[in-house]
């Protein structure tokens, strides 16, 4: 079989625009393999279904006039042409509807029906926690149609550190997010301290 991980790889980094949207899928991926620690995934599920998950977030990818974004599925759009995508870098075939399945379940209001769902679901949702997640969220700000003001950052990032720790389905998942929300909401404490009450 071709070894279709490194053109996978050279393909997203093509294609993540902006440049700094790349990062996310490798940490993602090592997330999601030390959760898999002891447990019978299919890597290469995992592997396809964290490189292609947000192929509909990329700015040339999904519509850029804000009323279009707003009703944007970036999901839906990802299953669309995923299989494309993998069948053309040589991945097996019968393994494609799986990974359609963990790009389907990967937000943190879904429900996945497979191991490798839940892997890759709770890596995502810690990816939106702790010091990774404050830069995620913080870069959006004035390029998201979500986020104009800080004040946007930071009632995203309360919601995040409110909601999100108690949907995570691993043990571990959640082990590892105890010190991710402590790093976050003590963010969120300095920032208010500083604004002193002023808008941002």
């Amino acid at each position: 079989m071709k070894d279709y991980r490194p053109a996978l790889v050279d393909f997203i980094r093509r294609n993540a625009k902006p440049p700094d949207k790349f990062s996310h899928q490798a940490r993602l991926y090592a997330l999601a393999k030390q959760l898999a620690r002891g447990r019978a995934c299919d890597d290469d599920v995992v592997f396809a279904a964290v490189w292609l998950h947000d192929l509909g977030v990329f700015i040339g990818r999904r519509p850029e006039t804000p009323a279009a974004l707003a009703a944007w599925d970036h999901v839906a759009y990802a299953c669309r042409e995923a299989p494309k995508v993998l069948r053309r870098l040589g991945f097996p075939p019968e393994k494609i509807p799986a990974v359609l399945e963990v790009i389907r379940s990967h937000l943190p209001s879904a429900r996945p029906v497979s191991l490798e769902g839940w892997l890759v679901r709770d890596a995502d949702i810690l990816e939106q926690l702790g010091a990774v997640g404050i830069l995620r969220t913080v870069s959006k700000v004035g390029r998201d149609t979500r986020f104009i003001r800080f004040s946007d950052a930071l009632a995203c990032l309360r919601r995040q550190a409110d909601q999100l720790p108690a949907r995570l389905h691993f043990p571990a998942a959640r082990r590892l997010a105890r010190r991710r929300v402590r790093v976050l909401k003590a963010f969120l404490a300095a920032a208010e301290a500083e604004a002193a009450g002023l808008e941002w």
